[in-house]
């Protein structure tokens, strides 16, 4: 065994018991992340000390993974989930039966996860998002423009051009959803240093899907879709804003962990 390899596991193994112990999980994996992004032993240090103390993991390594991707983020933006990635297949599967010229667009955007990879799995498309909150803007912004999607600051669809009415064959919108009294029992990591603005849904969490539905009809193609992710335990009080907006085929699909969290309505 080589000095550097007896060197790595000392580390990984330090660090791992360092991580377990402020109840981390996943310590071994996340030691395994924290690793390969630190070019030295201070360096590994530091990072380790930040996520002791509570930082996000994916804020402490700079970016997230989101399907095929590897999307910057940091303080200041939601961090893009895994479960996100069965919406976005979804959503990708629409776009490429479209007719062309195919438009996309995703609202409530942050990092630009969504957007990014519509633009990644569905080449030759227009992809549009939008977001409001400056801190998530400036992580989003780097990840729009290696990946060729117009990001929009403003409120949900009102930065969209106006010729895009009636010309969208998918919205996406991954909206705040959690109920406001709820965001106190959320993970630490999550509770303390993500954006509240992307996390606060008002008191049932259906807050900005409420002012959203009724606005996405005027923005869909015939035959286009707006998929949104949804709380598990809002599939019914979800599907009926969309269908009170003139949404027809409302249908409420799994996410990848097996729980009934994205929602789709079809303009008529």
């Amino acid at each position: 065994m080589t000095a550097t390899t007896a060197t790595r596991r000392e580390l990984r193994a330090r660090a791992t018991a360092e991580l377990a112990a402020a109840g981390c999980v996943s310590a071994a994996a996340e030691a395994d992340w924290l690793l390969e992004e630190a070019g030295t032993e201070d360096a590994l240090r530091a990072l380790v000390a930040r996520r002791v103390a509570g930082e996000p993991l994916q804020y402490v390594i700079g970016w997230a993974p989101f399907g095929r991707l590897k999307l910057r983020v940091g303080p200041g933006v939601f961090v893009p989930r895994p479960e996100t990635e069965g919406l976005a297949d979804r959503a990708a599967a629409r776009l490429r039966r479209a007719p062309e010229p195919r438009v996309a667009v995703d609202v409530c955007a942050g990092s630009g996860a969504i957007a990014c990879f519509l633009a990644a799995e569905v080449p030759g498309a227009r992809v549009l998002a939008t977001e409001l909150d400056p801190g998530a803007l400036a992580w989003g912004r780097p990840n729009a423009e290696r990946h060729g999607v117009e990001l929009l600051a403003g409120d949900l669809d009102a930065p969209l051009p106006p010729e895009l009415a009636g010309r969208v064959a998918v919205l996406c919108a991954n909206v705040p959803y959690v109920p406001s009294g709820a965001i106190a029992t959320m993970p630490t990591d999550v509770r303390d240093h993500e954006p509240r603005l992307a996390l606060d849904g008002g008191p049932d969490g259906l807050d900005v899907l409420r002012r959203l539905a009724p606005r996405a009809v005027r923005w869909l193609a015939p035959g286009g879709a707006l998929l949104c992710e949804i709380g598990e335990d809002q599939a019914e009080a979800a599907a009926a804003l969309l269908a009170d907006a003139g949404l027809v085929e409302v249908a409420v699909h799994p996410d990848l962990a097996g729980r009934d969290r994205v929602l789709e309505g079809t303009r008529p």
